[in-house]
């Protein structure tokens, strides 16, 4: 299953993609002002391009696992995405992918790199979850 995922922030949402098996996440490209009409659109328009199956968004939980002013401004983000398409669209814990984008370096954006540590993070969640 091909997932697409989102480093959501108000100014700068990064944008990252697996391939077709869901096994490796790759940065895409940064999405300026995704919550407004015009971003909502882009991010749609990279859904479809790269044809994938699912959505995950980036859920900033705090190191003790609380949820702050900019996981509520993420959750209204993702009530807007849900409306706007019919996949799947759910959130993840984001804990560290800001860091480890840091600390990666590279040619692509931090966010688009922050994105795909989400990502991964996600596919290896993925593939160990076991049905209760």
């Amino acid at each position: 299953m091909k997932v697409l995922a989102l480093d959501y922030g108000a100014a700068r949402t990064g944008v990252a993609v697996s391939d077709p098996t869901g096994t490796v996440a790759r940065p895409l490209e940064v999405v300026e002002r995704a919550g407004t009409d015009a971003g909502l659109a882009r991010l749609l328009e990279l859904a479809r391009r790269e044809g994938v199956e699912h959505v995950v968004v980036g859920l900033p939980v705090t190191l003790r696992g609380e949820h702050g002013s900019q996981a509520e401004e993420t959750r209204r983000f993702v009530e807007r995405l849900r409306a706007a398409t019919d996949l799947t669209v759910e959130t993840f814990d984001e804990r560290f992918t800001t860091a480890l984008a840091r600390s990666a370096g590279g040619q692509a954006s931090e966010d688009a790199l922050a994105a795909a540590h989400l990502l991964t993070g996600y596919l290896q969640w993925k593939t160990t979850a076991r049905p209760a």
